[in-house]
């Protein structure tokens, strides 16, 4: 009994101080989970900006987008994540389709263009970039480029194509031949590329090796092409990009953003988040930082220099429902014999 009535003044005296304000009742309130499949070195960056902007740490988990989805598909609503940030529309649609995401204010989504947000307003879209070819300037005149992406599964490209297929970028590109062609036109279409491609283990390997002109052209993302060049100069850059023609499935714009999880702590912490996300302070940091290279996606955020210019790009006329959830695509990288 006297232990318990000494605790008592304890317990009054920590009630008192949380309710003004300087002792917190809960410390989840203070913090959020994010995982992260974004470039770490540019999260790094958000994070910290958000930090002292709000006051909410944000501690990070980083991986691989479909092994992050997979892992909060597992976890379910014990995940311990209150954000997912990844790179590719796909992997925010499967967490959608199973029913793990909370809504996002529709003040966030109203930021960018509905075209890139979740149908259902269930994640956000954060930035963009376009699959294009990088070629060596040495080994391929512009005018030998194939038009289509299609054309490099072709007899005449054999070795002279690099693709990554276990990069979680290259399954979009798969989702968007599926919805255009169908599955059997996309099998075969993989197997032609499995014949004539040199094989990487990412991104960053393709275009290194286009560069150095051990392969003449690869598959990749705008922005893995311009890291390169930003980072070895004008002088050692033996590469350039060509987009696909117009409306071509090889100038696809994939869509990074992020989510609230349904199970989320901190369901306030996790929304302020999304909507810095969007903000123009965040857009303008991702926009100028010359690290990630994408393109911001709030209207009236310019890119980077290097890229082309967001509204003269002509992607495919695709909807991010049509892209799917990568289950079918990583199913025919199997059978292609890619994966």
């Amino acid at each position: 009994m006297k232990i318990s009535m000494m605790r008592a003044p304890l317990r009054a005296a920590a009630l008192s101080l949380a309710l003004a304000g300087m002792l917190p009742l809960a410390t989840h309130a203070a913090s959020i989970t994010l995982y992260n499949a974004q470039h770490e070195q540019v999260v790094n960056q958000l994070a910290k900006d958000f930090e002292q902007q709000t006051g909410i740490d944000v501690k990070i988990r980083s991986g691989e987008g479909p092994a992050l989805a997979a892992q909060l598909v597992a976890e379910g609503e014990k995940t311990p994540a209150d954000v997912y940030f990844t790179e590719n529309s796909p992997e925010l649609m499967l967490l959608e389709e199973k029913g793990l995401l909370s809504p996002v204010q529709q003040t966030t989504l109203a930021a960018v263009p509905a075209r890139f947000n979740s149908p259902q307003g269930q994640w956000v879209g954060v930035t963009a970039r376009e699959n294009v070819l990088a070629y060596n300037t040495a080994k391929v005149q512009p005018a030998q480029l194939p038009k289509s992406i299609f054309d490099l599964a072709k007899p005449e490209w054999k070795g002279k194509v690099g693709i990554a297929p276990s990069d979680a970028d290259f399954l979009p590109l798969v989702d968007a031949v599926l919805a255009v062609k169908g599955e059997a036109a996309t099998l075969d279409w993989l197997k032609g590329l499995k014949t004539n491609s040199q094989i990487f283990d990412d991104d960053e390997g393709v275009v290194a090796a286009v560069n150095r002109g051990a392969v003449a052209t690869g598959i990749i993302n705008n922005y893995y092409w311009d890291r390169l060049h930003a980072e070895i100069g004008d002088k050692k850059t033996q590469s350039a990009v060509a987009h696909f023609a117009d409306g071509d499935v090889g100038a696809l714009v994939n869509v990074s953003g992020a989510a609230v999880m349904k199970s989320a702590h901190n369901v306030d912490g996790a929304q302020k988040f999304l909507a810095y996300l969007v903000s123009e302070r965040a857009q303008k940091l991702m926009a100028q930082n010359h690290i990630s290279f994408e393109y911001p996606l709030r209207p009236g955020v310019a890119s980077d220099p290097i890229n082309k210019p967001f509204d003269q790009l002509k992607p495919p006329a695709l909807t991010i429902q049509q892209l799917g959830d990568d289950s079918q695509a990583g199913k025919l990288l199997r059978q292609a014999g890619l994966l």
